[in-house]
């Protein structure tokens, strides 16, 4: 961990003095410090927010380090790791090995040396980096899972999980919820004519243009197809995604793709459906609004250029 972030300590032990001493010596060394007379508080306090750094006494009264450092592993934050390092003034193998089979870190035999605690928070900070980054590295591997690697917008896979959720949610807060699908027209005649490289600056183009249209952190697009894209938008009902859809027309109608120093001109069908949920008529699913969305295309498909087919769902 960088060196400037201040690091927040729990300190858990029932004697005041040594928690006083603790906390002095920790804050001196820059280090941000809550504390706990026993393990029960303790507990309370871990639940409402993140330590990455946990000092526990072992014998504590209503609920002792043994039993905090369990209840610490099954309560596992979801912002990271917590660290737990346990005190004992037994230096004995039974009380170290309980409390490393309970789920403690590391260990420190009271009275504390000051040195010897510096250098095992040192240590903490290590083993925490490197959770971190573990972590972060895979998020970013489930990430890319979800990532089509052509169009760079969502895979068939985050839509298959996404759109039940979205319905769902719907569903609770009784909000609208409208689906565009989007076909490149002709995209099998490009890639003959083109070539296959030529498919993916297409659908690189097209793509980035469906993301530019539509709300940032709220509305999402997937590929879905070859050349078939879904855009979800939540809170949006059939009439507003129409109008989506007729912006997207006109942006893809008058988009230039470059494919070897020539102009290449693209067109699009749209699907559009929608619905406003209400928890007194549910039901509704993902394969269902699919497949309203599916027909809508289908009909759109049968125009000579771009062209947009919608149904409210009711």
């Amino acid at each position: 961990m960088d060196t400037s972030e201040q690091i927040q300590i729990l300190v858990v032990d029932d004697d005041r003095l040594i928690r006083s001493v603790l906390e002095a010596s920790l804050k001196a060394a820059g280090y941000s410090v809550v504390a706990a007379e026993n393990g029960k508080k303790a507990l309370e306090l871990f639940r409402t927010g993140y330590f990455p750094i946990v000092l526990t006494d072992l014998i504590m009264p209503e609920m002792s380090g043994l039993e905090l450092c369990r209840a610490l592993r099954e309560d596992a934050s979801t912002e990271g790791y917590t660290y737990v390092i346990v005190l004992t003034s037994q230096d004995s193998k039974n009380d170290i090995i309980a409390g490393l089979d309970a789920g403690a870190d590391e260990y420190l035999i009271k009275p504390v040396h000051q040195a010897e605690l510096q250098s095992r928070l040192r240590t903490a900070r290590r083993i925490l980096e490197l959770e971190r980054a573990r972590k972060q590295y895979i998020e970013q591997i489930a990430s890319f899972s979800l990532i089509d690697p052509v169009s760079g917008t969502f895979n068939r896979r985050y839509m298959d999980e996404h759109i039940p959720h979205e319905i769902k949610r719907a569903y609770r807060y009784e909000r609208s919820l409208s689906m565009i699908m989007v076909s490149i027209k002709s995209f099998g005649g490009l890639l003959g004519q083109y070539g296959y490289y030529a498919g993916e600056t297409i659908l690189k183009g097209c793509a980035d243009c469906l993301v530019e249209s539509v709300r940032k952190d709220i509305d999402w697009v997937a590929r879905s197809g070859e050349s078939e894209f879904v855009i979800l938008l939540p809170e949006a009902d059939c009439s507003g995604a129409l109008i989506v859809a007729t912006r997207l027309r006109l942006r893809i109608d008058t988009m230039v793709t470059k494919i070897h120093a020539v102009e290449v001109k693209i067109h699009a069908s749209f699907g559009v459906t929608g619905f406003t949920a209400s928890q007194k008529k549910e039901g509704f699913t993902a394969e269902m609004m699919l497949e309203r969305a599916n027909n809508c295309l289908a009909e759109a498909r049968e125009e000579p250029e771009s062209a947009i087919k919608g149904v409210q769902i009711t």
